[in-house]
């Protein structure tokens, strides 16, 4: 099966079960679900229906695909899959209170709608959500061990996100942060649920240990590649394809890894003298620009994005898997790969 046939599939299984674990309850908490549905692009500000906007469903597709390629049975990851793509939504609608972004898919965040305490009270429950769904695969007739190991990997995730969302946060008060330190801030905040993707598809096809640990390490990989080509396109990206504006990382002088690696260069004192400045306009631009251009950032992400697309590689080679059962999964990895959105 081939990545087009694999998502014919797949994403409207995961759509349906996002729907269903989200379902409210009773009609005196039907706000609050309405604001989880809105968050997850299904609903508008009126929580009135909408043509679905949400994510890409990168996570959970490739716990679904990882299992695939692994020999099981998809449909048994299913309960794992949407609980990755819940707990992927809960840390974006925290994380966009502690940036204190506006926006989310090029729509209000949920805070600037329904406030702040709400907008945490929605992340909070996402996440318990995100834990109710995972201990579904019991009844996938998954063994109760199993789903316990399952369960402490998910929840060493969760520390993980926390510990990556910390570090990016204490570097935005910082001009020394080195490119060692950006890694190990992405490995957690991103890396690391895409590497839990792969690692419990694979373990739910009853893999063996070592190749789970390949197709974890595989998808620790691609989220690596998949952080520093978003750092590439907030700043270089096009505007129309990837729906906010040129430059905004620079603007809201974020430490992404082409700056991380242009403050440890020669043009570090002068793009320093701009980064301390108490905000940034649209003139600041250009100079920082410059600045990235002259020590070659941009071609520097480029080749570290292509090194961890390469690591991710040959993870897969690892699994000795042959190519047939690996197509999909080597597919969705090309289309993330240079991709401009």
């Amino acid at each position: 099966m081939n990545l087009q046939e694999a998502m014919a599939i797949y994403l409207p299984l995961i759509e349906n079960g996002l729907r269903r674990a989200l379902a409210s309850p009773r009609p005196t908490v039907a706000q609050h679900h309405g604001m989880m549905h809105y968050h997850m692009g299904w609903v508008d500000e009126q929580l009135e229906a909408r043509p679905a906007a949400g994510g890409k469903r990168l996570r959970p597709l490739l716990c679904l695909l990882t299992c695939q390629a692994a020999g099981g049975d998809a449909l048994t990851a299913l309960p794992a899959a949407t609980a990755i793509e819940i707990l992927h939504n809960f840390s974006l609608a925290h994380d966009d209170i502690e940036d204190n972004s506006p926006t989310r898919r090029s729509r209000a965040a949920l805070w600037t709608l329904w406030g702040v305490p709400q907008a945490i009270n929605v992340g909070d429950a996402l996440f318990a959500i995100a834990h109710r769904t995972l201990a579904e695969t019991l009844q996938q007739g998954v063994a109760a061990k199993h789903v316990m190991q399952l369960t402490q990997a998910f929840d060493a995730t969760c520390v993980a996100l926390t510990e990556g969302q910390y570090l990016d946060m204490s570097f935005e008060q910082r001009m020394d942060v080195t490119v060692d330190e950006y890694v190990e801030m992405i490995a957690g905040k991103t890396a690391a649920l895409i590497g839990l993707s792969a690692q419990l598809g694979a373990s739910l096809a009853g893999a063996p240990d070592w190749m789970v640990l390949h197709f974890r390490e595989f998808g620790r990989h691609l989220g690596l590649a998949f952080q520093i080509e978003d750092d590439i396109l907030g700043i270089w990206g096009d505007e129309s394809a990837t729906g906010k504006s040129a430059s905004t990382d620079i603007l809201e002088k974020k430490k992404s890894l082409p700056v991380v690696y242009a403050l440890g260069s020669d043009a570090g004192p002068d793009l320093q003298a701009i980064y301390r400045r108490p905000a940034l306009t649209a003139q600041d631009i250009a100079p920082v620009l410059r600045l990235l251009d002259a020590v070659g950032a941009l071609g520097y992400a480029r080749r570290m994005a292509e090194e961890a697309h390469q690591s991710a590689q040959a993870e897969l080679a690892a699994t000795g898997l042959g190519e047939a059962a690996l197509t999909a999964v080597r597919e969705l990895a090309a289309m993330l790969r240079g991709r401009s959105s």
